[in-house]
């Protein structure tokens, strides 16, 4: 079957979404307002939230299904994955290093985007008939913007991620491990497809517990691991990294790219390379953050909303700052195959950039073994964003049957060619930011008020929870949030 047509729909569709006219505006703009309206919350709150959410990591007897720290390594799981490794080798190759100069900042901007979603997240979850805490944009979109239009966003929401889960959280990420494990180890992909799917469907069953226990064990050691990669590299070269620096701040406005040419002036390429891979990396406004952050024990939203934006900084300012230096200081960048002439392949990029750093064969061993694990992870984080979103449309019973299929389907990323759902996936990754990015516009007001009013309370994030009950009690806000978090989801839209 000849499919070169969808193919070539898809991809001028995804342009069209991910170009500098939609999206890309959209989702910057919304993070420069709620930065402002927030009063630069990311930059004033950035180490108290650090010191909350890795080292205290939990708000004893606070409501919830998971620690703190649990939350946010189960949306970890679900960021760092392909984008931090092939993302910004590809965001690198056709923007050039100034590309990551517009990462940091759709990094630095998404950090109030992820924060205000978190909020919402949990100011309008609510606890479903197996008493789990659900909650994200297709609830808050609904309940915090009143009429029709709020129930469109939600419902749209939750259609676009239900199906953006089965390409970008599942297949994709499962024919990124077992093709790199093949090349690099010689395992078949059939073998891959069957380990991963049992381990998927045995992590899953368990729900968002077990998925919260082994993101809590797995995402700290595949993140030190692969940063301590990089950072021996760029000690090693570290002669080149103020050049480095320099080459990425000049080039940020000037688009020298890798491949040259037309494309390469502008700097438009560099921009819009910049934050569409920048935000598949990091999904800040794209509300998949916030499903995780709902199932949070804490004792007030704005607590966890502080702990999830540090998601954003861990995974753009952090790992994707460390693979992109890597790459422009190995100089693998503009390096070309001795084959066909041609610039090296985006997918190949960081394997070569940590082949020339690390000796032997180290380098590609740390590439495949890192991917596997942040592919891995995320499979396990998306699998989550999309039965909440299953439970919205169709009730708690399509819960389970969600879960086993989709462990099922990454038998099939593991083992069939993806390029429509590659395209299919950026499309529908694009669909679900706008009705978030829309709603967290809306509900900026609210965000900010009930911000302000616990941060005048405790600055530092240092109260228990009793206290926090204390100097909350009377509050409109949190007395909503505390009677909201009651009711019982009977079925699908209730």
């Amino acid at each position: 079957m000849d499919l070169s047509g969808l193919q070539q729909a898809l991809d001028w569709l995804s342009g069209v979404i991910w170009g500098p006219f939609f999206l890309i505006p959209l989702l910057l703009g919304t993070g420069l307002y709620l930065t402002i309206r927030l009063g630069g919350i990311q930059f004033r709150k950035l180490g108290a939230a650090l010191r909350l959410g890795l080292f205290t990591r939990k708000d004893p007897g606070a409501d919830g299904d998971i620690s703190q720290f649990q939350a946010l390594t189960t949306a970890l799981a679900a960021t760092v994955g392909t984008g931090n490794i092939v993302g910004v080798a590809t965001a690198i190759g056709i923007g050039g290093p100034g590309a990551l100069f517009w990462m940091w900042i759709t990094g630095l901007l998404g950090m109030a985007s992820k924060y205000s979603e978190s909020f919402l997240g949990v100011r309008f979850r609510k606890t479903d008939a197996a008493g789990e805490k659900s909650g994200g944009p297709q609830y808050y979109l609904e309940r915090g913007i009143p009429g029709p239009f709020g129930k469109v966003l939600a419902i749209s929401f939750a259609i676009f991620a239900v199906i953006a889960c089965f390409g970008i959280g599942n297949m994709t990420q499962g024919n990124s491990i077992a093709s790199n494990l093949q090349a690099s180890f010689d395992v078949p992909t059939w073998v891959s497809g069957i380990v991963l799917t049992v381990f998927a469907m045995l992590v899953l069953v368990g729900g968002i517990k077990s998925i919260g226990k082994v993101t809590a064990s797995l995402v700290p050691i595949m993140i030190v691991f692969y940063v301590l990669g990089a950072l021996y590299i760029l000690i090693a070269n570290i002669g080149g990294v103020p050049a480095a620096f320099a080459q990425i701040f000049s080039e940020a406005f000037t688009g020298t790219s890798a491949i040259g040419g037309f494309a390469g002036s502008a700097i438009i390429i560099a921009v819009q390379f910049g934050v569409a891979r920048g935000i598949f990396s990091n999904e800040s406004g794209m509300g998949s953050a916030a499903i995780a952050a709902a199932a949070a024990k804490t004792s007030h939203p704005v607590r966890q909303g502080l702990v999830s934006m540090t998601q954003t900084f861990i995974d753009t300012i952090i790992v994707v700052t460390c693979t992109g230096l890597v790459i422009i200081t190995t100089g693998v960048w503009h390096m070309t195959d001795p084959a066909t002439g041609e610039q090296i392949s985006p997918a190949l990029m960081t394997g070569e950039a940590f082949s020339h750093g690390l000796p032997g064969e180290w380098g590609h061993y740390i590439v495949t073994i890192g991917l596997v694990l942040f592919a891995g992870s995320t499979i396990l984080g998306w699998s989550y964003y999309g039965e909440r979103n299953v439970e919205r449309l169709f009730g708690r019973r399509a819960v389970m049957p969600f879960r086993i299929l989709f462990s099922l389907v990454v038998f099939v990323g593991c083992t069939v060619q993806l390029g429509l759902v590659w395209s299919f996936s950026d499309v529908m990754n694009g669909l679900m930011a706008v009705p978030n990015l829309i709603g967290l516009l809306i509900l900026s007001g609210l965000v900010a008020r009930e911000t302000k009013k616990y941060l005048d309370n405790d600055p530092k994030l240092r109260a228990s929870t009793a206290e926090v009950e204390s100097f909350m009690a009377g509050d409109k806000g949190y007395e909503d949030w505390k009677t909201q978090a009651i009711p019982v989801i009977k079925g699908a839209g209730k």
